[in-house]
């Protein structure tokens, strides 16, 4: 919400005012004869100038005239004036029928009656309703053929129904999840590292499951720094979850439950989501978001698809292509669905994209764009956290690449290896200063931080493949070692 540092006189009435004829503002009692526009500074509230002459409102101004607006319109004036006539003749054909049946009253029943043959009332009625047709199709062509004749094209006139979406929301409720992550937050304050947990909720999407595990896809924002992961299911169980593969520039990630763990009941109400085409999505079509809201549990939004291909800068520095809706999607809902009519996921939610700086205005990850990562992330090998005292290492230091200086210096994005401590994994696998880490079992690093992270899901005395940027006479090659990770360095 953006603050109004105004007093509130600025608008130059209060608009709380008795009905008494008083103008208050807070304490201060302002007579209505007083001029409050005089740009005086009265009571300690600045009020607006009045910079016109005092008989600015009485001088005689001759109106703008805006022919092109006119003429612009003109179909319009055109359109109402034919309707107007064909609705005038229409009302004078019911004055004269209605003129000719008291006539014919008067004359068969008053002092003059004759006889005379009866009419039909029905046959005279239907000649007002045919000639009436006539005449408003009479005027429709004319309206039509004036507007052709302007060669724009007409709007069609279109019936829309408001869709109930509790159907929709019944089939695919249960292929959502709500994820808790307790994580550890590292906080540097003067130097120094200071260690905090906390707690941060999100949602998931059940996408899969293989022989061992039932696969959920989320943001990788939501299960970052991660020290344990919960997901209650739609019946209300939790179990504890493991990362299974994470890209964090597509801001993906997939964690694994394993099916031994869930019970026989929580697996006949669970169901896993269809995945839909979100390359054939059409602006203005209706769309719904499932998530955690705020944390409380899956409540749902609706909305429709405000713009497609939106592009926008994100926090890291790299650009994204997303969906965008006025579907409300708040904290918690980040990991969720935003689904068709038909019950198919077609983005996956984001708060964390938008924000919430601007209200009707949510972002969702394509799942065209999506689904190609995820089920690469799906074939991943499933990532436990090590133990700390259990934890292997590598043995060296080393600063970040980043894209800048990767641009200014013309080296490898990745961790660059300042130190290699002796007797160590590094040492023994022959890595050396100057050496630019960039893969760890696969998975990309590009920060000490990344790096570190990784190396918590692999014991001392594990096998790794480290692939690294090594200088050459013709620039950086690159090359893969296989180590096995060691001790921590004792300082």
């Amino acid at each position: 919400m953006y603050d109004n540092n105004y007093p509130n006189t600025n608008s130059g009435v209060d608009q709380t005012q008795p009905n008494n004829g008083t103008v208050h503002n807070q304490d201060q009692s302002w007579n209505r004869n007083q001029n409050i526009y005089n740009g005086q500074n009265a009571g300690g509230y600045y009020r607006y100038g009045n910079a016109y002459p005092n008989d600015y409102m009485q001088m005689n101004r001759t109106p703008d005239k805006k022919p092109e607006k006119r003429k612009k319109n003109s179909g319009g004036y055109l359109k109402k004036a034919l309707i107007s006539v064909s609705l005038g003749l229409l009302f004078g054909v019911f004055a004269g029928l209605g003129l000719y049946a008291v006539q014919s009253v008067t004359d068969r029943f008053g002092e003059n009656a004759v006889e005379s043959e009866p009419y039909d009332v029905e046959a005279v009625a239907e000649d007002v309703v045919n000639a009436a047709t006539e005449i408003a199709e009479k005027t429709e062509d004319t309206v039509n053929t004036a507007q052709n004749e302007s060669g724009i094209h007409v709007t069609d006139s279109l019936t829309t129904v408001s869709a109930d979406v509790s159907g929709v929301v019944k089939e695919v409720m249960p292929a959502i999840v709500s994820i808790n992550n307790h994580y550890t937050e590292k906080i540097s304050y003067f130097g120094q590292s200071i260690i905090n947990e906390a707690d941060a909720s999100g949602s998931g999407i059940i996408v899969g499951q293989n022989d061992t595990e039932l696969l959920i896809v989320t943001n990788y924002h939501v299960i970052a720094d991660t020290e344990k992961l919960t997901v209650q299911f739609v019946e209300g169980s939790e179990l504890e979850a493991s990362v299974k593969g994470t890209d964090a520039d597509m801001d993906l990630a997939v964690i694994a439950v394993p099916l031994t763990r869930i019970d026989n009941k929580t697996m006949q109400q669970i169901a896993i989501a269809t995945l839909g085409d979100s390359d054939s999505l059409e602006v203005g079509e209706p769309a719904i978001a499932i998530g955690n809201s705020l944390g409380y549990g899956q409540s749902v939004t609706t909305g429709v698809i405000s713009a497609l291909n939106r592009n926008i800068e994100l926090s890291n520095g790299s650009d994204g292509t997303f969906i965008q809706t006025d579907a409300a999607i708040n904290p918690g809902n980040s990991g969720g669905a935003l689904l068709n009519m038909k019950g198919e996921v077609i983005g996956i939610n984001s708060n964390k994209i938008g924000g919430s700086a601007v209200e009707g205005m949510g972002y969702a990850i394509p799942i065209s764009s999506a689904s190609p990562i995820i089920a690469e992330l799906m074939l991943k090998e499933t990532k436990n956290k090590v133990a700390e005292e259990e934890r292997g290492y590598l043995g060296l230091s080393g600063i970040n690449v980043t894209p800048d200086v990767s641009d200014t210096y013309g080296i490898p994005e990745g961790v660059f290896i300042t130190q290699v401590y002796d007797n160590t994994a590094a040492a023994a696998a022959g890595l050396k200063k100057g050496d630019i880490i960039t893969e760890l079992n696969g998975e990309e690093i590009t920060t000490m931080d990344e790096l570190q992270k990784e190396l918590e899901f692999h014991a001392k005395g594990e096998k790794v493949e480290i692939t690294i940027m090594t200088p050459s006479n013709s620039g950086y090659v690159s090359k893969q070692v296989q180590l096995t990770l060691g001790n921590k360095v004792q300082n």
